[in-house]
């Protein structure tokens, strides 16, 4: 059967040579397709006459896509087993490690690597990719430093719209090219195993990574004139995305060290303190049953006690979520029990027992994995494990992060922006008070308090600038009287009182918001600071409860993306710094939230820190005064924590 025939590439539209525009040059955009193309002549290279006609032609294109197979998503672990290439009308595909029984002779991987190198590493030789970090990662196992990837069509559709549902290939393929591509984890299994890659037949493995390679050269050509007419998600793209890929594959291959035994004895512990929960659950119902079980906690909290439901699930049934329960438990001891069960369980199921099993056998070491495209707002997301969900306002969450070590004659050093979001707002609403704050130097929390409560600014309690800092963060992101009455446990008209008088201290706050969310109406999308671009399909909805979230998103989307891309920004600012100033005394091991992590050889420790909270501070000028705490110990958990103020 001749699968090119069988499977043949149909386009829905092609760029043509008229779309060129004399800017295009200093990116390397100077070949289209021709309209009438068919796109299906894909190749397979298996002798060294047809490589070097393909090395050719890959050295005379101004622009190609390319595409790696491997045997393992596993960074560490993956053994690359062919790569695919595309340039105008054709693709092929180079096999260097497909070895099922009777696979045919391939060319040596470590030869086709050696011819590659220089073409891989030329940044002057403008390449597509789709996910580029992790090429970057899989070509860095073989001693080769992946330059000039301009473009990522990954990014490219993420920075063009954030919300438009995934940005894998087979998915802008659907969505950008009206093409169904053929899906590895799909038409390759053995059994009720996925085949890895490597045991692949070559002729369905050829076609499914040339025509991978061909699709990315046709999205960019799709994609990018549109991002490239967006001048703030352009920008966003070409200064922060595109770089940041090599930072975050950089502090992924770093990983951080662990102390396993830490670990393995909280986890026993945990295992104590469920049993003792369980027990005392059952005696408050004089019965036995599974706390993990909402349908069974359903029965007995609502049937048997006679518990009044608060809320209910789209099925109709009474409702068991943490929200609800945290309610419940304010007047019932079994809610407070169940909760207790469940952050316990999870700490335990999620990071005691697995951590110790994700150590790298190789490195020594835990190795989470960051992802660029899953927020909406920008922020990264980690998995494998998620370093973004360990509690921290809780001593449980906090003992975790003890386990996270530094190695002999080093520090781990911690870096959080200080009230990040709060100064944002202070630049974005242009708020006297709230700018005046800031700039000498005040704490914002107990600033509020004192206003609020009416007391001298030295005299305000520990629970008052609590609950300011709770009026603070929860109105900059649009919460009600009624939200904000629950968080402090007061009356919806004492909560209304303090909303009228955060908004009467802040009035230009209040006209952000306003301003913002009528933009965003009118506009259908808000942007940050940068230009990351926001859409809000729901801002005009007929249905009330899906318009007033995007209505609250309106209003936090640019601060939280703002504060991502401020990271983002840094991040890269350091690195730099780093490349050039550093070899083995500081390694940049970790992000979460707000927070830059690092792992920095003692002696050296005061002078890097404080140039690295000099590059977090500076790395964009508002009109306040971005500023960062540090804290510095032997583990994650600030042993010692203390305020740089650093004249540079």
């Amino acid at each position: 059967m001749n699968l090119i025939q069988e499977n043949g590439y149909r386009e829905k539209k092609t760029p043509t040579k008229q779309n060129l525009r004399t800017s295009d040059t200093a990116t390397g955009i100077l070949e289209y397709p021709s309209s009438n193309s068919s796109f299906n002549n894909y190749l397979t290279i298996l002798d060294e006459v047809m490589f070097k006609k393909w090395l050719n032609k890959l050295k005379d294109a101004s622009i190609f896509a390319f595409y790696l197979t491997t045997d393992s998503k596993n960074i560490f672990n993956a053994n690359i087993v062919g790569i695919a290439f595309a340039i105008l009308d054709e693709a092929a595909y180079l096999p260097v490690g497909h070895n099922y029984i009777n696979a045919p002779d391939q060319l040596n991987i470590q030869s086709v690597l050696k011819q590659l190198k220089f073409l891989l590493e030329d940044d002057k030789k403008v390449k597509i990719a789709q996910n580029i970090k992790y090429n970057l990662s899989i070509l860095k196992n073989y001693g080769i430093e992946l330059n000039g990837v301009k473009f990522d069509t990954m990014l490219e559709s993420y920075c063009l719209n954030s919300i438009s549902n995934k940005h894998d290939i087979q998915s802008l393929a659907a969505r950008w090219l009206n093409h169904e591509t053929i899906v590895y984890q799909k038409e390759n299994k053995k059994g009720n195993k996925t085949l890895p890659f490597n045991q692949i037949n070559i002729n369905k493995a050829s076609y499914y990574a040339a025509e991978n390679a061909n699709v990315i050269l046709k999205l960019h050509f799709n994609i990018w004139p549109k991002l490239k007419q967006e001048r703030g998600p352009k920008k966003v793209f070409e200064d922060i995305e595109i770089p940041l890929s090599r930072v975050i594959s950089r502090i992924e291959r770093n990983g951080v060290l662990v102390d396993q035994d830490l670990l393995v004895k909280y986890s026993k512990e945990l295992a104590t303190r469920l049993i003792t929960l369980k027990q005392t659950a059952y005696k408050l119902v004089g019965e036995s049953f599974n706390l993990s079980s909402s349908k069974q906690l359903q029965n007995i909290l609502f049937n048997k006690q006679g518990v009044n439901p608060i809320k209910k699930t789209p099925n109709g049934a009474p409702s068991t979520s943490e929200e609800v329960l945290a309610v419940l438990a304010l007047k019932y001891p079994l809610p407070q029990v169940i909760l207790e069960y469940r952050s316990l369980l999870k700490l335990k199921s999620t990071y005691t027992d697995k951590l110790p099993l994700m150590i790298n056998a190789v490195t020594g070491r835990l190795h989470t994995s960051y992802h660029q495209v899953i927020t909406a707002t920008g922020r990264l997301s980690s998995t494998d494990p998620n370093l973004q969900n360990i509690p921290i306002r809780r001593n449980e969450g906090r003992r975790i992060r003890q386990a996270f070590i530094a190695p002999f004659n080093k520090r781990i050093v911690s870096i959080d922006y200080s009230q990040i979001e709060l100064r944002i707002m202070a630049h974005l609403s242009q708020d006297q008070s709230l700018m005046h704050t800031f700039n000498i130097g005040e704490d914002i929390h107990r600033v509020t308090a004192s206003e609020i409560f009416n007391v001298e600014i030295n005299k305000v309690s520990i629970d008052q600038r609590r609950s300011a800092k709770t009026i603070n963060f929860g109105l900059i992101y649009g919460m009600s009287a009624f939200g904000l009455s629950r968080q402090l446990n007061i009356s919806t008209d004492k909560a209304k009182t303090y909303i009228d008088f955060y908004f009467k201290r802040y009035p230009n706050v209040l006209r952000y918001m306003e301003n913002i969310r009528m933009a965003a109406i009118e506009k259908g999308y808000v942007e940050t600071l940068i230009g990351r671009r926001l859409w809000l399909p729901d801002i005009k909805s007929n249905n009330t409860i899906r318009r007033k979230s995007a209505e609250r998103s309106a209003i936090n989307a640019p601060l939280q993306g703002t504060a991502a891309d401020i990271i983002k920004l840094a991040m890269i600012s350091i690195d730099n710094w780093l490349l050039k100033h550093n070899e083995n005394i500081v390694k940049m091991i970790m992000q979460v939230h707000d927070e830059l992590v690092f792992e920095i050889q003692q002696e050296y420790v005061d002078k890097i820190t404080k140039k690295i909270c000099y590059l977090m501070e500076n790395c964009i000028k508002l009109d306040v005064p971005l500023q960062v705490v540090v804290s510095i110990g032997q583990n994650w958990e600030k042993a010692d924590e203390s305020y740089y103020k650093h004249p540079m």
